[in-house]
């Protein structure tokens, strides 16, 4: 389980355009991963678009948003431009990452079928996680505000 005051493990996913994001390249800038179960469904798009609407926020603290799901990069491309997200989306399409972060979920009605635990972290400049919220209910959607001030704080 990764916890706070760890390093992030660090990993590299495809975005929407098939380009490889590194978390480490993000050395210098908090970054925020936000995992989420699956593109179109209903707390899922509210939780991104959610974000999308506080990007004026995280950029003016010059912060990065990563969305992450286990859908593949060409699901995950529609979802972005159909609800104008305004932040890079990742595909975990062989879930390694659900996996180092502790935030794979069986999901129930298809034994086998694994995707992303609606999961937050807060990694500050050095790479470190400083802020952690996991939920074992999908249909549960983050504590916003508490995150953009830990964002704010670390800036």
């Amino acid at each position: 389980m990764v916890e706070i005051g760890e390093l992030a493990p660090d990993f590299e996913l495809p975005d929407t355009e098939l380009k490889k994001v590194k978390l480490s390249a993000l050395k210098g800038k908090v970054v925020v991963l936000a995992f989420y179960p699956a593109a179109f469904t209903q707390v899922c798009t509210k939780e991104m678009c959610t974000f999308r609407d506080s990007m004026a926020k995280f950029n003016q603290v010059n912060a990065v948003v990563l969305g992450i799901s286990v859908d593949p990069p060409f699901s995950n491309k529609a979802f972005k431009e159909h609800n104008k997200l305004n932040f890079t989306i990742l595909s975990d399409y062989n879930r390694e990452v659900v996996k180092k972060y502790n935030v794979a979920w069986e999901f129930p009605a298809l034994p086998g079928y694994v995707l992303a635990k609606r999961a937050v972290f807060v990694i500050d400049k050095e790479g470190k996680v400083r802020y952690k919220w996991v939920s074992d209910d999908p249909t549960k959607e983050p504590p916003y505000d508490e995150i953009e001030k830990v964002v704010k704080s670390l800036s």
